[in-house]
């Protein structure tokens, strides 16, 4: 109570407070005008109808022995008055003293459930996260805002849990090829009789683990960019950076066939980002596929969205794991390590695209592959006409 003036429920007790005092002094003052009124009305009732002179005589009749009979009523009228005034005051304080511990005690129990909550959120930490305020209740402002806050607790504990095993994750994945290394350069020093040929080719395998770690951390950097969201917005043309990186990549002449269907769409946001998404479905499409499947890369607007849409021929993907695969560090195939990937693709893609407040699905075809949609918010006017590239061959 030692900030007692600050606190909202003394901020509501005065309230109610001022608010009684005003409309009790709002109902005082129009009953005494009511009696005021009636109080005169039954004194100039004997002399209705009669001039003042009789009016005197009839007074002085009804009260024998007073020299001045209309000033004696009007006296007892003003200070009837007066007494009314000086009483209602009285009872104005009583009951003002009155309202403010009913508005104390009033205050006190609407701010309760406040007060729980407060208890409750100040306990929960990172440890805890799990619990709940499960309040109990009306559907009121109250309920409302307890829903809320356990909402916001549940996406908190889901985004803490994530985090937790993408450390794990990227703990794992970057300790394996750190031992690898380790145990390269101790077999080589070792070696009692080394020769230049060993040592080049322990150096060789030392130079390839170290470019795919610098391509691993390249990725978390890309993903934690993605993540934290746009610094800002630039009008992007999603059909222009979808030609350009199919344009730049060399498509092996025993590879998948690509077959694009470029048509007008722009957003707004990152460039960079958005070409690294587009980047990352591509080479993910290629690299999971079937010998002599096919690549489907097509751009477009519907539904005032900017649509890339990228689908693939290869191994079955059972429905339930699509969903996994949409998280860091996560591959269809668990034992293939030694690519150099590490199942980062399809997460950045995902988190390039929530930043872009766009949206991102996936689904399993049915012959095998996935068929995998970005959408955007369209960022400025889609030019008229559509651009088709013929199928690379």
């Amino acid at each position: 109570m030692r900030k007692a003036p600050r606190t909202v429920r003394m901020r509501l007790t005065l309230l109610y407070g001022a608010l009684f005092t005003a409309s009790g002094a709002a109902l005082l003052a129009i009953t005494f005008l009511l009696v005021r009124r009636n109080t005169v009305f039954k004194v100039l009732l004997p002399c209705a109808g009669i001039d003042k002179e009789d009016c005197r005589y009839r007074l002085a009749r009804m009260n024998p022995g007073t020299r001045d009979p209309m000033r004696m009523l009007e006296q007892q009228h003003d200070a009837l008055l007066r007494e009314f005034a000086v009483q209602s005051g009285i009872a104005l304080a009583i009951m003002l003293l009155v309202s403010l511990a009913l508005g104390w005690f009033v205050a006190g129990r609407v701010l309760r459930p406040l007060r729980t909550m407060t208890t409750t959120v100040q306990r929960i930490s990172a440890r805890n996260v799990h619990e709940r305020l499960s309040f109990t209740g009306p559907r009121d402002e109250l309920k409302d805002l307890a829903d809320t806050v356990d909402g916001l607790l549940g996406r908190l504990e889901a985004a803490l849990d994530s985090q937790k095993r993408f450390v794990a994750n990227a703990a794992h994945e970057l300790r394996t090829p750190l031992t690898l290394e380790r145990a390269l350069l101790e077999e080589t020093l070792t070696d009692r009789r080394p020769t230049v040929e060993a040592f080049r080719t322990a150096f060789e395998r030392i130079l390839t683990i170290s470019v795919q770690q610098g391509r691993l951390l390249e990725s978390l950097l890309t993903l934690a960019t993605s993540e934290r969201g746009l610094d800002g917005r630039v009008p992007v043309d999603l059909a222009a950076l979808t030609d350009q990186v199919l344009a730049a990549r060399p498509e092996p002449s025993d590879g998948p066939r690509l077959y694009p269907r470029i048509e007008p769409a722009t957003t707004a946001g990152d460039p960079a980002l958005v070409e690294r998404l587009v980047a990352n479905l591509v080479d993910n499409a290629m690299r999971y596929n079937v010998p002599g499947g096919s690549v489907d890369v097509a751009t477009g607007s519907r539904d005032g969205q900017a649509v890339l849409s990228v689908s693939n021929t290869g191994p079955v993907v059972p429905p339930e794991q699509v969903a996994r695969l949409l998280e860091p560090f996560q591959r269809l195939d668990r034992s293939a390590r030694g690519d150099g990937h590490h199942g980062l693709g399809l997460s950045i893609v995902h988190a390039i695209a929530l930043a872009h407040g766009g949206t991102l699905s996936a689904l399993p075809r049915p012959g095998g592959g996935l068929v995998v949609q970005a959408t955007f918010p369209t960022g400025q006017t889609d030019q008229a006409g559509a651009r088709h590239r013929n199928p690379a061959g």
